[in-house]
């Protein structure tokens, strides 16, 4: 009997971090599926069982803000399993808010689990995959990544990182070959804006304060209105099954048209639609 593929999934409790812990089990991996708190795992476990794959998934506790839970949790999975066949960094937040109303100490927890933490855990990875000269990361990127919208400057900033980071990493790969993937899903119903987002409430006095109250009106029609993530899953799945996936992969409504927006229309005229619109 073939072994199975092994995927290490972090931020696995909710979002697309649960569904791709499952779907990738139905596609044939042994899935390791890391939570900062494991006392969260119940709608995964629910989940599983219902898609009859919950023998195939390991739940193990990892804070990807510490760099010592790492090094235990990926050499506890090679140690039983001698190997890491696929990584998708998953774990994040989306901290909202206008530049200068953004705190210090909430810009560096932005960057401490959006930036860093896929550092350190890919980092702790990849001499496994090197050394057999075989794996897929994946990086959960987003359409923020290739686009600055206003009143996200941290999560915005956060994933243009990630895009830089995996563009360098895929190059520096290619010897190996270790495949480095971007996802880069628009907007879909996942619990990172409820998390990150839905709790912005205006500074008294704030310059802001219209704006701000914008943003949250926009996030909550995202949470109504925006699609399930399963097309999202779906290519996180196919891209961890693919021989030769692609560097990037932009899924959702409306993601083409502002991409190639960027792309062809002179700068001011973006500015002027934004200010236009009056709204992120």
């Amino acid at each position: 009997m073939q072994k199975r593929p092994v995927a290490l999934v972090t931020g696995a409790s909710s979002g697309f971090g649960m569904l791709t812990s499952v779907a990738l089990a139905e596609a044939g991996f042994t899935v390791i599926a890391s939570m900062r708190d494991p006392d969260k795992r119940e709608p995964l476990d629910k989940l599983a069982m219902t898609r009859n794959v919950a023998h195939h998934i390991e739940v193990m506790p990892m804070d990807v803000t510490s760099t010592q839970q790492i090094e235990q949790t990926v050499s506890s999975v090679i140690a039983r399993h001698h190997q890491i066949d696929l990584l998708v960094n998953n774990a994040g937040y989306a901290c909202g808010g206008f530049v200068e109303e953004v705190t210090s100490e909430e810009w560096r927890n932005q960057f401490d689990v959006n930036v860093f933490g896929v550092i350190d855990v890919t980092r702790a990875v990849l001499p496994y995959m090197r050394e057999r000269k075989s794996g897929t990361i994946i990086n959960l990127s987003s359409i923020s990544g290739r686009f600055g919208f206003p009143g996200l400057a941290p999560y915005v900033a956060s994933k243009h990182a990630i895009e830089g980071f995996s563009e360098s990493l895929r190059l520096e790969m290619l010897p190996y070959p270790i495949h480095v993937v971007l996802i880069e899903p628009g907007s879909y119903r996942t619990s990172i804006w409820e998390k990150g987002m839905r709790q912005k409430t205006p500074f008294p006095h704030s310059p802001y304060a219209k704006q701000t109250k914008q943003m949250i009106a926009h996030v909550e029609t995202i949470i109504r209105q925006a699609p399930e993530p399963d097309e999202v899953v779906a290519v996180i799945v196919s891209a961890a099954m693919a021989a030769k996936p692609r560097l990037r992969y932009p899924v959702g409504r409306g993601i083409g048209l502002t991409l190639a927006a960027k792309r062809f229309l002179p700068w001011k005229w973006i500015e002027f639609i934004v200010k236009k619109k009056g709204a992120p």
